[in-house]
């Protein structure tokens, strides 16, 4: 945490004041993490329990912490695009494109050749106008 204390009000700089003396009494009358780790683990035991059983294998700070909801998994989509060379190599048009359609596109070739026919339609439009700047001259 950075602090411009030369950019800061003297009504800023004594609230800052304040707030360290409050922290720095907190900190010092706390006792070291060591002694009250051993003293939970000695109360564990002297009810008949350990740690891990309590906690599981995870640390407290760890175990209270929110756990994040799972990801919704997408369905499985149609193949939309076909190698012609090599009829294994197909791509659903989701994603990153393909090494061998991207090699392909790269020597001149168009990804629409390479639709599977009856099945497909392109998944986006060259021609398409969204997000291009037109050039308007004035004369």
């Amino acid at each position: 945490m950075n602090f411009d204390l030369e950019a800061l009000s003297l009504p800023e700089l004594n609230s800052l004041l304040i707030a360290a003396e409050r922290r720095k009494q907190l900190v010092s009358s706390r006792r070291p993490i060591a002694v009250v780790r051993r003293k939970a683990i000695a109360l564990a035991a002297q009810l008949g329990y350990t740690i891990e059983e309590l906690y599981g294998d995870q640390p407290a700070a760890e175990a209270a912490g929110k756990k994040r909801a799972p990801r919704r998994k997408t369905g499985k989509v149609a193949a939309k695009y076909r190698d012609p060379e090599n009829k294994r190599n197909t791509w659903s048009g989701r994603g990153r494109m393909p090494r061998w359609l991207a090699q392909k596109t790269k020597h001149g070739r168009s990804a629409t050749d390479f639709l599977i026919p009856g099945l497909a339609k392109p998944t986006a439009r060259k021609s398409s106008s969204i997000g291009q700047r037109k050039l308007i001259k004035q004369g």
